[in-house]
């Protein structure tokens, strides 16, 4: 684990690769996923058939490629009661926290008449898409559709590879609990781009939310504009801020947690104390040798992991702004004082007793989260992701008349004259044309 000062070149070399880490797509990756969208768009069901059974390894056909009922019935048999109990745990945490989201309209009046307000309408129809080929993810399922739900999106459309054309009993679960309305048994860049264009089987939606590889995140990007997105994932990634009170067991076991996600993940640990660095480094060598994905973890780590020493929690705290990390823990004294100091961050973890992987699963934020520095302009999905607003004006003619003259001069500054003449043949002209 490498042990660097925040002073050093060396540091500020770490740095730069790590903010660069997912890099941009390459040129090939783009253009193998632009034929994938293209053809979607062109050819329908047949070229995501085609591409399933390509990638997949299985064959749908408009008959198989929704999940019936009888198929959910039949993975939700296979679900562990306790898996199950977890599951609407998490359901219930996560819908209690977005439920404070909630928007509502507005307007305002004016005296002489005139009345301005806004409309919050629910999207019509969002796909959500997670990752069930290699890996499943319940829990993302959960983040994505409790919002939309709550947001009062009409139809939740679900998006998930499945392994030898069989819903996963957990991914089922998830659904259910999250009032999921329709399941598709599709994954990849040809999901993205059937959500996004729709096909003789799959409808088109107005958003599409979820993470996936970089096949998904390609396509999410190219078929912006036909569909909403929510993000551009990235690689996950942690930051911790510690100062001599944190516990070096908790501090290793957090940065593990986060290495096994994959290759490409990061793990930073930023502290004044060198005594602490040096006993975290040695914790992260001990639990490493005990977890199963033990060379993912050090793949990830000697890579894009490191202790950063700084002169003080002040350098940890603009350090970590700078980086602007998906997850942020501090494991400091006095968490809520620092928390002051943090602008950049997708969530934060304040003490340490609220670990990063709590977060992931059942505390109730949501972990789809802005990715590779970007939020230091973007925010966790929520509910305010479903909604559209739609700005209402109404004028009477006395308020109108008080703003014909200064709407005619802004027309002519600019250069449209009938834009000028609009609002020039509604004044006085001796009729009455309220």
């Amino acid at each position: 684990m490498k042990i660097l000062r925040a002073d050093a070149e060396e540091f500020r070399d770490f740095f730069g690769v790590l903010r660069t880490r997912g890099g941009a797509f390459s040129p090939r990756l783009l253009a193998d996923v632009a034929r994938i969208v293209r053809e979607v768009s062109s050819r329908g069901d047949e070229a995501l058939f085609s591409y399933t059974r390509k990638f997949d390894g299985h064959d749908l056909t408009p008959a198989t490629v929704e999940a019936t009922d009888a198929e959910k019935e039949e993975a939700l048999a296979g679900v562990k009661p306790e898996d199950r109990d977890v599951i609407r745990l998490a359901a219930a945490r996560i819908e209690k926290y977005h439920r404070r989201q909630i928007a509502q309209g507005w307007s305002m009046k004016e005296e002489d008449g005139a009345e301005l307000g806004q409309r919050i309408l629910p999207l019509a129809r969002v796909g959500v898409y997670a990752p069930g080929g290699k890996a499943f993810y319940p829990s993302t399922i959960l983040m994505a559709a409790i919002p939309a739900h709550l947001a009062g999106v009409k139809e939740i459309i679900l998006a998930s590879p499945v392994k030898d054309g069989r819903l996963s009993p957990i991914m089922a679960a998830a659904a259910e609990a999250a009032r999921v309305d329709r399941i598709f048994k599709i994954g990849g860049a040809q999901a993205v781009a059937a959500l996004a264009y729709g096909t003789e089987s799959v409808p088109r939606v107005d958003k599409i939310v979820g993470p996936g590889n970089a096949y998904v995140a390609a396509a999410k990007k190219l078929v912006f504009g036909q569909a909403a997105i929510d993000m551009i994932a990235g690689p996950s990634e942690v930051a911790i801020i510690a100062d001599s009170t944190a516990n070096p067991v908790f501090a290793a076991a957090d940065m593990l947690a986060q290495a096994e996600h994959d290759e490409k993940a990061a793990a930073v640990l930023f502290t004044p104390d060198s005594d602490l660095a040096r006993e975290v480094a040695r914790e992260i060598k001990r639990q490493m040798k005990t977890l199963p994905r033990e060379k993912i973890i050090q793949k990830s780590l000697s890579s894009f992991g490191a202790i950063i020493i700084t002169a003080d929690i002040d350098e940890a705290t603009a350090l970590a702004n700078r980086f602007a990390p998906e997850h942020l823990e501090l494991m400091v004294e006095n968490p809520t004082n620092v928390l002051r100091h943090i602008h950049n961050a997708g969530s934060v973890f304040l003490g340490s007793y609220t670990p990063e992987a709590l977060g992931d699963y059942i505390a109730g934020a949501n972990h789809i989260l802005p990715t590779e520095g970007t939020a230091r302009f973007s925010s966790p999905l929520g509910v305010y992701d479903f909604y559209k607003r739609m700005s209402v004006l109404s004028f009477s003619r006395a308020a109108f008349e008080n703003l014909s003259e200064p709407a005619q001069r802004f027309a002519r500054m600019e250069g449209l004259d009938a834009h000028a003449h609009s609002v020039r043949v509604r004044c006085a002209t001796g009729r009455d044309q309220t």
